[in-house]
């Protein structure tokens, strides 16, 4: 069985996907010929993880690691890091298995998704917003309540977990010239990615991520992981650097790195809401905005936007004075 310090390899992705049979929902992929003609691509599907369990694709990888620790006979007590998305994801999978979780949470940290991890039962115990702060957190956490830590993106089997998502979309559109994919630490962008590569090597996997926060674009042109520094972006879910799983995947699988400003994801969010009834998160509607920005080689083409997550609070759009659109 692949150690979660391992490279995940495609098996691993199958082997997820029938594992997660029956506990993760199989979510839609929806068209809309208006948000297509805008960004002049021939057919756009959009793959609405914000319709996932807990509001985002983090469910995926999340529940499948727990899967793999009862497996193994170690499914006591998990706990995390995360600004929001993921400790959500491990506090209701955890719920669902009848063991505690601990998540360690920035201070920071959007008032929604907080209130989200405690919803779902689970211990949470804050920290300062720095990635330092919040590893030596969690090793208390973890130690403290002989928990086993399952990182939000830096784990082989939450990558195939989120692998996953590109599974299910090319069973529904194998015809597909192009797959957008959010990218913070990777996870989703290496599952995706490694899954898409094996299927169909034809299809282009392009990660998107904010021009506040592109270590990512940075690390793929360099060749080399170049840490986040000092992020800035709207997109909250998208501040992390990359993790060392992930990166190879990353460098051997994706094809392009793009970025978009904060504007053009404000825009893409209130389209999406406004066209497909859609509530999407900054961070999952960076995919759109992509095509916003006309990037030339995606004109004309068959294109699947990942919506990542819906996590954001209604209130957002009251409050932002920024949308153009």
């Amino acid at each position: 069985m692949t150690n979660k310090l391992d490279s995940p390899n495609f098996k691993d992705v199958l082997r997820a996907q029938h594992d997660l049979t029956g506990l993760v929902k199989k979510t839609p992929l929806m068209t809309s010929s208006i948000l297509a003609e805008k960004a002049s691509v021939s057919r756009l599907w959009f793959k609405c993880e914000n319709l996932q369990n807990t509001g985002s694709f983090k469910f995926r990888g999340a529940t499948n690691a727990l899967c793999k620790l009862s497996k193994e006979g170690l499914l006591h007590a998990v706990a995390t890091h995360s600004s929001g998305n993921h400790g959500s994801a491990l506090a209701s999978a955890a719920r669902a298995k009848g063991i505690p979780a601990h998540i360690v949470v920035p201070k920071n940290a959007p008032y929604i998704k907080k209130t989200a991890i405690l919803s779902y039962g689970a211990r949470v115990t804050e920290c300062a917003p720095t990635l330092a702060a919040r590893e030596i957190a969690l090793k208390k956490v973890v130690t403290s309540n002989k928990a086993s830590a399952i990182h939000p993106y830096n784990d082989a089997h939450v990558i195939s977990g989120q692998g996953t998502v590109a599974t299910e979309i090319l069973d529904e559109a194998p015809d597909a010239d192009v797959l957008l994919v959010p990218v913070g630490g990777g996870g989703l962008l290496s599952g995706c990615a490694l899954a898409v590569k094996h299927i169909n090597p034809k299809v282009l996997v392009v990660g998107v991520e904010p021009k506040g926060a592109d270590d990512a674009a940075r690390s793929f042109k360099a060749g080399e992981i170049i840490p986040q520094e000092s992020p800035n972006t709207v997109a909250d879910g998208l501040l992390t650097s990359l993790g060392e799983l992930n990166f190879p995947l990353i460098q051997t699988y994706v094809d392009d790195i793009v970025t978009v400003d904060d504007q053009t994801i404000l825009d893409a969010m209130y389209l999406i809401w406004t066209r497909m009834k859609q509530l999407v998160e900054p961070s999952g509607a960076v995919t759109y905005a992509a095509l916003l920005k006309g990037y030339k080689n995606f004109e004309g083409k068959k294109v699947v936007a990942v919506l990542s997550g819906g996590n954001v609070d209604p209130k957002f759009f009251l409050t932002s004075r920024q949308i153009t659109s």
